[in-house]
Parts: C-alpha cells; structure tokens; sequence
C-alpha cells in the first residue's frame, strides 16, 4: 500500500510542472492572440510619425500623430470631446435599438410564416436597394433638421442586415433537427425557443455584428444635417477652420468606436453562442 501511495505521489509531482508549464504556454498564446491584431496599427502609426518628421508629409494636409494627439487631449481636458461621444453615442444607440428592433421582429415573422413573406418580403426588398443616403433630402422635407432624421437615416440602415441575417437564419435551420424534436413532442412555443431560434442565432449574430459596424458610417452623414453636437459635427466644424488635427480626432473616434462595438457583438457572439462548437 505504502508503495502505491509512494507512486501516486511521485506521479503527481512530476504531473505538476507540466500542468504549469501548459498553462504558461496557454497564457502566452493568449497574450500573443491579443497582440498580435495591434502590431500593424502601431507599425502604420510610427511610419505615419517618422513620415512626419522628415518632411514627407504636410502637416496642413496630415498632421503627425503627436500633434493629434494633443489636440485629442485638449478636447478631452475641456470637456468638449466628451459631450460629443456622448451625444453620437446616444444616437447610435436609439437608431440602432428602433432599426435594429424592427429588423429583428419582421425577419423573424417573414422567416416564420410564408404568408408573412408573400406579403411582406418583396416591398422590403425593393426598398432595401434604395441607398440610404439617397433619402437625405426627402429626410429632410419629413422630419425637418432635429434629432429625427438623424435616427430616421441610422435607423434604415441598420434594418436590412438584422432583417436579411434573421430572415436567413430562421429558414436556414436543419430541418432534422425540427422533426427530431418534433419526435420527442416539442410543438409550438418551446419547438420555435429551443430549437428555431438557437438555430437561427449565428445568423442573426452576424446581421447584428454588421448593423453595428454600418451604424457609425450612418452616423457620420447624419451628422452633417446641420447637428448642433457630435463628433460628426465636431469634425466638420473643425474642416470649417482647417483644424486638420481635430479632423482627424474624429475619424479615428469613429474608428475606436466601431472597433468597440465590433468588440462587443463578439462577445455577445460567444457568450450566446458558447454552446456552439464553432465559438469555442
């Protein structure tokens, strides 16, 4: 007995170095898959500096990234630049919610019932090949210059991706699978909540991760209707007064925040989908 317990513990002591030493290999492939996306963002930001400080570049036509820097700063010290995030972020937010919303409820009735479809798909559509841009100027004749034509146009935007990806996905969903639950008396409600729309999931996922990237390019041109705050507006003030910096302040906020929420549909993603074998 003494010499099984002998064993066992020489087995474990010789198991735990290599327990540690696979979880510092893990951690040093997590940390390498986190660095690894920022390496040519950083490469491009020293080129653009060193670029800079030869005399390459102009700094009326691009200023080097030190001096955008300070003026990010500035902004940010005054207050300035938090009242426009906040107030392009609101606004994100709201149109994403209403386009997004609605997108999500009609992809999920066309997906579902066919009359719904032979009713509804083919206006939607039609509509969906209208530019959203091209409807500035009836924007403007409906809702006048406030806050509603700025979530009017993000709004639109955002609907097709949701609307298309659900659409897709509630059709895409194996058909096996359904009669298979329908084999062991899954019906109605629980059928549609525990098989349907899992299914359906990875495909919404991918309209939502779409609609969130869409939703700053949309903001950008809304932001231009005569907005009285924004980074838009705050970006096209600076333009006014060829503050190239502050320029450029705001089309990399616009970047940073699209990363963000790029970002975040990915965690949705595998939180959501931690179950799948493709998210894990």
């Amino acid at each position: 007995m003494s010499a099984i317990i002998t064993n066992n513990a020489a087995t474990a002591s010789t198991h735990k170095p290599k327990a540690a030493a696979t979880r510092k290999g893990r951690g040093a492939e997590v940390w390498k898959e986190r660095l690894l996306p920022w390496l040519l963002p950083v490469a491009l930001i020293l080129a653009w500096e060193f670029a800079a400080r030869v005399g390459w570049l102009s700094s009326r036509i691009l200023p080097e990234p030190w001096a955008v820097a300070r003026a990010a700063w500035s902004l940010t010290v005054s207050g300035e630049l938090w009242t426009h995030v906040r107030i392009s972020a609101w606004r994100a937010i709201s149109g994403f919610a209403v386009g997004g919303g609605l997108g999500l409820l009609l992809g999920l009735l066309t997906g579902t019932f066919k009359q719904a479809e032979t009713l509804l798909d083919t206006s939607i559509q039609m509509i969906r090949n209208i530019p959203a841009l091209a409807l500035i100027p009836l924007v403007i004749l409906w809702f006048g210059i406030d806050e509603s034509s700025k979530l009017f146009l993000v709004s639109i935007g955002v609907f097709f991706p949701v609307y298309l990806n659900t659409f897709h996905g509630i059709r895409s969903v194996d058909k096996g699978l359904i009669e298979m639950a329908r084999s062991y008396g899954l019906s109605g409600w629980p059928l549609y909540r525990d098989v349907i729309l899992p299914g359906a999931l990875p495909s919404i996922l991918v309209g939502v991760r779409f609609a969130l990237g869409l939703v700053w390019v949309l903001l950008i041109v809304a932001e231009t209707i005569s907005a009285q705050a924004g980074i838009g507006y705050m970006t096209m003030n600076a333009r006014e007064f060829l503050q190239t910096d502050v320029v450029l302040v705001g089309i990399l906020l616009y970047a940073l925040l699209g990363k963000l929420a790029d970002m975040l549909a990915r965690g949705l993603e595998r939180y959501w989908l931690r179950w799948h074998p493709g998210y894990q």
